[in-house]
């Protein structure tokens, strides 16, 4: 049986030669043996966004955000797990703070932003 750091090396190969779904059977299973291992909540969480699991990419990176609040990669990921299910106020914080963390990031601004115009514009729909 292996344990969590070999199974967290698979689910890392397979990532990174973009098989998301099969990545994150190991990952899963990693998580599971070493539920406090940002790293491996991390690599869940990119595999599951790249599945387009985007709920439970949210909860991956909200693990790794609670843990590690300054770490903002993952304030990034939950943002933007969030917009893609449409939640934007709740994306909007993690966004904002990704951006704060990092101003040099034109990307993080960017989503941040675009999130903040989807508000403005529920705003003036409901108006």
């Amino acid at each position: 049986m292996p344990d969590a750091y070999e199974l967290y090396r698979s689910g890392a190969a397979l990532l990174e030669h973009g098989d998301h779904h099969a990545a994150t059977l190991p990952l899963m299973r990693a998580r599971d043996l070493e539920p406090d291992s940002r790293m491996v909540r991390e690599a869940l969480g990119r595999a599951l966004f790249g599945a387009q699991r985007f709920r439970e990419a949210a909860g991956e990176f909200a693990a790794v955000v609670d843990a590690e609040p300054n770490n903002d990669y993952a304030q990034f990921c939950l943002g933007r797990a969030l917009q893609l299910l449409g939640r934007h106020a709740e994306a909007r914080p993690p966004l904002t703070m990704a951006a704060l963390l990092q101003p040099q990031r034109a990307d993080y601004r960017v989503y941040r932003d675009r999130t903040i115009a989807a508000l403005e514009r529920e705003v003036a729909d409901d108006a």
